[in-house]
């Protein structure tokens, strides 16, 4: 089964174009959709487009919640008790926090904020039970940091873009790592290295669209049919069949999401 476990279907830049978008993944393989929230109106839609689109050509979506570090000061126990709500309804398909983490490239939310509210979400999935979905860049230490505190969480660097040094220091954590087409650049050589070292358990792969579309599709819209690119280059890397990434990330993504 196909899976693109990092989409955001409700940007604008798939604004009445959801229905075309899920045929097309449909006629590439794609099953399971999960549609990740970045700011309070992005996870309210990622949960309007499971009870509006789900099963839609035979692909089931999935959504997360979560405050990314540029969208931080929006976080507020008003929110987090919404949240709650959600993720307690008996047809909830919330399947993680996310993504929550650091931003110390572009963000122009100060660190100790983001930091907060990194803190502050990671504490609320481990009342509720859900894993979490971490957006990191440039912030590698301090993640880390925090994510310790937090010891009994599952965890996924999405899009991971950090050394193979420090996916060593994930993986010995026990997080996960999840790749996008990226990898398919031809100046990406670091990061190939660590899709080629990455223990089986570990990896997932992701289209985070519509941004990083892989390299055959490269200055247009990301979509879900493009993860299929994405396992094609982590198969050839790894010396495997396409079908053996393919069941591998399945197997993964069911560890983690239990989806």
């Amino acid at each position: 089964m196909i899976i693109d476990t990092h989409a955001h279907l409700m940007f604008d830049q798939f604004k009445g174009k959801v229905p075309e978008i899920l045929e097309r993944a449909s006629a590439a393989g794609v099953r399971k959709i999960i549609n990740v929230g970045c700011s309070t109106e992005s996870s309210e839609q990622a949960v309007e487009l499971v009870e509006k689109f789900d099963g839609r050509n035979e692909v089931e979506l999935f959504a997360t919640l979560g405050l990314h570090p540029y969208d931080a000061m929006e976080l507020s126990d008003d929110l987090l008790a919404k949240w709650e709500k959600l993720i307690a309804d008996p047809g909830s398909k919330v399947v993680a926090i996310g993504e929550i983490g650091l931003d110390y490239f572009k963000a122009k939310v100060s660190h100790e904020d983001q930091k907060r509210a990194f803190r502050e979400q990671l504490k609320f999935a481990a009342s509720v039970g859900l894993p979490v979905v971490v957006h990191n860049r440039e912030a590698d230490e301090d993640s880390l940091e925090i994510l310790q505190e937090f010891p009994d969480l599952k965890v996924v660097f999405h899009c991971y873009g950090s050394d193979l040094e420090f996916a060593w220091k994930l993986w010995n954590k026990g997080y996960y790592t999840s790749f996008t087409g990226v990898i398919t650049y031809p100046n990406a050589g670091v990061l190939r290295d660590v899709v080629q070292e990455a223990p089986e358990w570990t990896l997932m792969v992701e289209t985070d669209c519509p941004f990083l579309a892989p390299q055959v599709h490269r200055g247009g819209t990301n979509e879900p049919s493009y993860v299929v690119e994405v396992l094609k280059e982590v198969a050839r890397l790894r010396g495997k069949s396409f079908g053996e990434i393919e069941a591998l990330q399945e197997r993964n993504v069911n560890d983690f999401y239990g989806i």
